[in-house]
């Protein structure tokens, strides 16, 4: 048996918290009943109803996919472009949702799953969870740049939180530089916004890490399924700061 709020958080509706009030508010049915206290318990044998739509819980599945540059970080696309949920497997009939998003010309590391729960876990701003990079720009930065890069820059949503920040290499003829940025947050083209305010332009970006998951083995438009002890470390260490 699971808590009521947690079952419809993980069915993908909405948070556990939000969750919470759904139930406090009398949006929430149990077998026909309407549920307001946040003790109650239900089974996979109970009928679980929100706002009068049926709840329809599915096993929980997650799935690591190498995003290829070109493809939208969404279930559906207006323009007909290339989605993400258009790279997995034929047998998957759960409705999976990707968590976060990476820009159309950014390239790696993202998750898909239908846990709202742990989709939500992942990406509230108060949880810390690593995420690495690899940026092509269009310029060589001084050391006293990539320490700005680490302590934050200051961009029109505030100031970012601070990084690990190291060049990899560089092209003094071509004028370009690899940078390596381990960053927590997960703003709007975060890491793009933090080389622009720097004067540099991102040429290629790729996410190589998301927490524990790497792209070790994959190719882009390669996925696969997440094994259960990965999925333990996140949800171990996506952990609130104190």
């Amino acid at each position: 048996m699971d808590r009521l709020q947690k079952v419809i958080a993980q069915a993908g509706v909405t948070s556990r918290r939000k969750a919470e009030t759904l139930i406090t508010d009398g949006r929430v049915k149990v077998n026909g009943q309407t549920v307001t206290e946040l003790g109650v318990k239900v089974t996979s044998n109970d009928k679980v109803e929100v706002d009068g739509v049926p709840l329809e819980r599915e096993e929980p599945v997650y799935f690591l996919l190498y995003k290829p540059t070109g493809v939208i970080s969404s279930v559906k696309d207006d323009k007909g472009r290339k989605v993400v949920t258009d790279f997995l497997p034929e047998e998957v009939e759960q409705r999976v949702f990707p968590v976060g998003r990476l820009d159309y010309d950014t390239s790696g590391a993202i998750i898909l799953t239908n846990d709202g729960e742990f989709a939500n876990k992942l990406m509230h701003p108060k949880f810390e969870i690593d995420k690495e990079y690899v940026a092509k720009i269009n310029g060589i930065p001084t050391k006293q740049e990539l320490n700005r890069l680490k302590r934050g820059i200051k961009l029109e949503d505030g100031k970012t939180a601070p990084a690990e920040v190291k060049m990899l290499s560089a092209d003094s003829k071509k004028k370009t530089a690899i940078i390596r940025l381990i960053i927590h947050e997960g703003r709007n083209r975060q890491v793009r916004r933090m080389f622009e305010a720097l004067g540099y332009q991102v040429l290629k970006l790729k996410r190589e890490r998301y927490g524990n998951l790497d792209l070790i083995h994959m190719n882009p438009g390669d996925i696969r399924p997440l094994k259960p002890h990965e999925v333990k470390y996140l949800n171990k260490i996506s952990v609130k700061k104190q």
